[in-house]
């Protein structure tokens, strides 16, 4: 049996699709985890009336529990949905995303075929009308893959698209526990890290076939990826327990050379962060990087500063113009 978990904050336009996805699923050997984090919108009474809905008007419906907790992040919400389940694999799913209705049954398959993996992923939608940039996510296996077991380091350094997300994996129950579940207080890549942790221990089981949709066309404040974060809320500057790692697995350290190159730049060229940034990217094997990063990292500071300006006002008018064109 699957636990389906989904963390909830602020995303009453969102919650429904997201649960009418679970209730649409082909199989239905689940149970259902709503864990409202202290919204401060009628997140929670939206739940509820789709719980009631979908679940509680059937005579033997799934097990389905809504819990209510003090604000305290995604990652606390995840770990508690997972307290509180039973199930032998853990699903997760985004408040503001939805699954194919095969997406349980599709995982079971792939359990059932790989049954050594440590982790479990799909491939997934990016869905983007806003800007009409839909497109399945161009994750780093070969063209003609359809599953197996990946490197999970080699796939994503591929291409930096994620290849597993906190809405398109199972994960064995003991294997979450194990990793030690979620890292609290970590607010960009907090999966990330869990991923990773599970990854350099266990084979990945990946399934090249869509059936998650990451919706991005959510407001930009409820949107994660769209700040500056601290470095004590970012994944980059939280791997210290992994060093070693970085030191014997060249896979492991290409991936996050990679992601330093490419996450840091922002926090490089602020003000408020360069010096942090600075000194995560004194870590990386320049050698190993892309020219056109060398290169642009070798750039005036002030020249970056000047067109990251330009490039955010660009942005916002390209936003402004996709609205009113939509």
């Amino acid at each position: 049996m699957f636990s389906v978990i989904i963390p909830l904050y602020n995303k009453a336009p969102y919650i429904e699709k997201a649960l009418r996805s679970v209730a649409a699923q082909t199989f239905t050997d689940y149970e259902l985890i709503v864990v409202d984090d202290g919204s401060k919108d009628d997140s929670a009474s939206v739940a509820e009336r789709v719980i009631k809905d979908c679940w509680l008007s059937l005579s033997k419906p799934q097990p389905v529990k809504l819990i209510r907790q003090t604000n305290a992040g995604v990652s606390a919400a995840r770990n508690s949905g997972v307290a509180a389940s039973s199930g032998d694999y853990i699903c997760f799913l985004d408040a503001d995303d939805w699954w194919e209705p095969s997406f349980l049954e599709e995982m079971a398959k792939l359990i059932a075929d790989f049954p050594d993996a440590g982790i479990y992923g799909t491939n997934y939608t990016i869905v983007n009308e806003t800007r009409h940039k839909t497109r399945v996510a161009p994750v780093g296996v070969e063209k003609d893959f359809q599953k197996g077991y990946v490197n999970y380091c080699q796939v994503y350094a591929k291409t930096l698209c994620m290849p597993l997300t906190s809405i398109s994996v199972a994960i064995p129950r003991s294997v979450f526990e194990e990793a030690g579940g979620f890292p609290k207080g970590i607010r960009l890549g907090e999966d990330f890290i869990l991923w990773i942790r599970i990854a350099l221990e266990h084979k990945v089981a990946f399934l090249n076939k869509p059936l998650a949709n990451y919706n991005q066309d959510v407001d930009v404040a409820n949107r994660g990826t769209q700040h500056l974060h601290k470095p004590e809320n970012h994944m980059l500057w939280n791997l210290s327990n992994l060093e070693e790692e970085e030191k014997t697995n060249p896979d492991f350290k290409q991936l996050i050379d990679n992601l330093r190159v490419y996450g840091l730049f922002n926090h490089y060229v602020s003000k408020k962060h360069h010096e942090a940034a600075k000194s995560e990217l004194a870590k990386v094997d320049w050698n190993l990087q892309p020219k056109k990063w060398k290169k642009l990292y070798g750039k005036p500071l002030l020249w970056l500063r000047m067109r990251q300006k330009f490039l955010s006002w660009g942005s916002k008018v390209k936003s402004c113009m996709a609205k009113c064109l939509s």
